[in-house]
């Protein structure tokens, strides 16, 4: 089928009544899919989210769009295919119902040709809505992208073809490709189908012809094997891809066409050797990664999804874990392109709500739907190896919990048997009826030891953290899970490294994963991984930052009170390897060292004005130190450094001077500390290995800000589906950036685009994404520029009081004319 894209020419306004809507009320703005509709609402600290979604307003939005339908179509098959709009979606085409889709994160398909106009114009009208209804920030509105299908009335249906590697080796690879083709027309129908496969060059490397013939109102699978000589294989290191093409011909020509791109490897598991790809051991250096993407709330653009994906590869993960919904589909295919491996999870909830207004409600009737659609849309993606079917479900342990596991597990291995079937359980859901008996007998204990009565003010994190792995270490958890366990090919632990050792004696035939992790003991996650073959990799909560759950990993300091989600204005969970703008926070340095992916060492400086209360790394939050010389504080003033290194010691020098040399290395979590004087110029950490230097790090003391420094990541095209990411610094003369004397800047955009989104990595604040003007932190910031479609220079300039104004230009090239999705896997059309 054709596919083009839908996304421009939308509406958009706050859902009103049929009788607000008769007397000419709320007309809508334009807007460009995709789309978030909560980002631009007002936050505020009644809003009815809270903290979970980080203070954003919820409600009911509605979007519209007035197209053409030519008089040929009339002969023709006609859908849109919506990637994903959050949530409970009705499709109204000029007036009439046209189909619906509860779940946010599922691809579905409407059948437009009963409603049509044909040689008339047409509307499109979406609605949608949020109220209580997750636990982090998930946006709302048409928040990926919208085609519009358009196909003979023989044609290969949506999305429909399939590709699977049953054989490989170094001499020859098996491609089996299944095509479904309906007939929608009022005769038997005889065609041609023709399979080509290319090579990453766009070399014919095999093909195959056939033929199917197809009743009036019936479909047909057309099942054809390829095979490739001397296949070049994907993994996470070589990540080679084909692209494979299928045609239905007659006598007149062409009828249809769809291609998609797949890559050949293989996956196999045991609890000796672990997880296989093509016969090499591989450990999962794995990363939990919300939906939303910092300034761009959770509207999914491609170039957005590849950079995160790109970014966090740079940063040592080799995987992603959807937490917790089905992956985009621009993000499968940049894991495709740069190696990164998936597990791409389902649903956060099953039939047993965690708010007044989830999935749960929906699940019952719509779950079969939504595995459908998950396994359709990741079917030919090499990255993708695992499917979680949930993420800590408060059904597990019990028989009931345990059926359901049962049911989605196999409704996934009906429709996909080539992957690995997991579910992110966490033992403290079997066992819920046991917690007030743990808290209890620790309160029992001396309160300078006990979990619930530990003193200190950043103490509340490592209560959390010490009384999560207590309950998950009772024996009853692994009683009480044995059933859900049993539906899975890799049981998943949340927080249950505890479980690793203890499961292995009780299980020796069980593979386990860390599906979540506390990010701050991955030193000791990661010697249990690679130790242990069945242990077969760590999933760090979380990756990249994220909107809502607002401050779970935030440093907590004296009189700011002890609940576990910070006060509004707070906005992101404030727990992530790299901030919501893409930048690299300390721990992400540390993780790389202790995967051993790093061999100079890192250096950062706790923040002097906490000296006296030191925050240490506990649950979700690492220690508030940054790579900073800079400091408002008088010289002599005692601060506290911290080195992480693979070496036996690390030595500090100031200004040229050693002041410190400390052990470090693996007996020392790799980190070493040293309280020192502090002195405007230089620091340095040097890292040392049986008396040699293996790597030093350097830290300058910054001047006053004289300048910005902007840089884009890429050029553009002139696309509206395109993106320009511009780094945004407060630098001195030198080009130091200074992260204690940040600034409001100003963006101004000349030409043929718009501000799509200004932020920083500022864990709270009131500043809107949508507004031109933001305050940097820690001297940085990010501006996200989109085209508008149009060719012609684009001028960005950043304007900062006090500094020079700084400004680059744009050229957006002609766009590729190929849809970017074109398509490759079948999803259910909508009911």
């Amino acid at each position: 089928m054709i596919r083009q894209s839908f996304n421009d020419g939308w509406t958009f306004r706050p859902r009103v009544s049929m009788f607000e809507q008769m007397a000419g009320g709320g007309t809508g703005v334009p807007v460009t899919l995709p789309h978030d509709a909560v980002l631009a609402g007002e936050r505020s600290v009644d809003s009815s989210g809270g903290s979970h979604t980080a203070y954003f307003r919820s409600g009911s939005w509605e979007y519209e769009k007035a197209f053409e339908v030519p008089s040929a179509w009339a002969t023709k098959r006609v859908t849109l295919e919506f990637e994903g709009v959050y949530r409970d979606a009705m499709v109204f085409i000029n007036g009439a119902f046209a189909g619906q889709w509860a779940y946010g994160y599922s691809t579905f398909h409407i059948a437009a040709d009963p409603y049509l106009r044909y040689g008339q114009t047409n509307t499109v009208r979406v609605e949608a809505q949020s109220y209580k209804d997750s636990r982090w920030y998930s946006g709302a509105g048409i928040h990926r992208p919208v085609h519009l299908l358009v196909g003979e009335l023989l044609h290969i249906t949506p999305t429909g073809l399939r590709v699977t590697t049953p054989e490989i080796d170094d001499e020859i690879g098996v491609a089996a490709v299944a095509t479904e083709v309906v007939n929608e027309g009022t005769g038997t129908r005889s065609v041609n189908v023709r399979l080509e496969i290319r090579d990453g060059d766009g070399v014919v490397v095999a093909t195959d012809h056939g033929r199917v013939s197809v009743l009036a109102g019936e479909r047909a699978t057309v099942r054809q094997r390829a095979y490739i000589h001397r296949p070049a294989r994907w993994s996470p290191d070589t990540p080679h891809l084909y692209t494979a093409t299928v045609r239905l011909m007659d006598e007149h020509g062409q009828i249809d066409e769809a291609g998609t791109v797949f890559g050949l490897r293989s996956i196999s598991l045991d609890p000796v050797r672990g997880l296989r790809i093509n016969g090499t051991a591989v450990k999962l250096r794995g990363a939990c990664v919300h939906s939303d993407n910092g300034v761009l709330g959770a509207a999914t653009f491609d170039r957005a999804e590849e950079r995160r994906v790109r970014l966090l590869k740079d940063a040592g993960f080799n995987a992603i874990r959807s937490a917790h919904n089905p992956m985009s589909r621009a993000m499968l295919e940049a894991c495709d392109r740069l190696g990164m491996l998936v597990m791409d999870e389902t649903f956060d909830i099953w039939s047993v709500s965690k708010t007044a207004d989830d999935y749960s409600r929906r699940f019952p009737q719509w779950w079969e739907r939504d595995i459908d659609a998950l396994v359709a849309k990741n079917f030919n993606h090499p990255s993708v190896i695992f499917y979680s079917i949930g993420n800590e479900i408060p059904e597990v342990g019990t028989p009931h919990g345990a059926r359901w596991a049962r049911l989605l597990a196999e409704r996934v291995r009906a429709q996909d048997p080539t992957r690995l079937v997991t579910n992110a359980i966490n033992g403290m859901s079997a066992v819920q009826d046991l917690i007030p008996a743990v808290m209890a007998q620790a309160n029992s204990h001396d309160p300078e030891e006990g979990l619930a009565e530990t003193a200190g003010f950043n103490s509340l994190l490592g209560q959390f953290s010490d009384m999560m792995t207590a309950v998950i270490g009772l024996p009853e958890v692994g009683e009480r899970t044995i059933e859900d366990a049993s539906v899975l090919d890799v049981v998943g632990l949340n927080y249950g490294d505890c479980r690793y050792l203890i499961d292995k004696e009780a299980f020796p035939n069980r593979v386990v994963v860390g599906t979540e992790t506390f990010p701050t003991a991955i030193d000791r996650y990661w010697k249990l991984v690679t130790e242990h073959g069945h242990i077969i990799g760590d999933f760090t909560w979380t990756g990249w930052d994220y909107l809502g759950e607002t401050g779970i990993g935030r440093p907590i300091y004296p009189g700011e009170g002890d609940d576990l989600a910070a006060p509004f204005p707070w906005l992101t969970a404030n727990t992530g390897d790299i901030d919501i703008t893409g930048g690299r926070r300390p721990i992400s340095y540390y993780r790389q060292i202790v995967f051993g992916l790093r061999s100079t060492p890192y250096l950062v400086v706790r923040r002097p004005e906490h000296q006296a209360h030191p925050v240490e790394p506990h649950a979700w939050t690492w220690t508030d130190s940054i790579p900073s010389w800079t400091w408002d504080i008088p010289t002599g003033t005692t601060v506290t450094a911290e080195a992480y290194a693979d070496a036996d010691e690390v030595e500090f020098l100031v200004n040229g001077i050693v002041a410190a040399r400390v052990p470090v290395g693996r007996e020392k979590a790799f980190v070493a500390t040293s309280d020192l004087r502090y002195e405007p110029g230089t620091i340095e950490a040097v890292a040392y290995r049986d008396g040699t230097s293996t790597g030093r790090v350097r830290l300058r003391t910054a001047a006053a800000p004289a300048h910005i420094r902007i840089a884009a990541d890429h050029e553009v095209d002139a696309d509206n589906q395109d993106l320009a990411f511009i780094g945004i610094e407060v630098v001195d003369e030198h080009g130091t950036v200074n992260p204690v004397h940040d600034r409001a800047v100003t963006v101004e955009v000349e030409g043929p685009a718009v501000l799509q989104g200004l932020g920083s990595a500022q864990p709270s604040t009131e500043e809107s994404f949508l507004a031109p003007t933001c305050t940097t932190y820690e001297g940085r910031a990010l501006a996200v520029i989109r085209p508008t479609g149009a060719e012609g220079t684009v001028n960005v300039t950043i304007r900062a009081e006090g500094l020079q104004p700084a400004s680059l230009a744009l050229l957006p090239r002609a766009p590729d004319t190929t849809d970017a999705s074109a398509p490759d896997h079948p999803a259910p059309v909508a009911p």
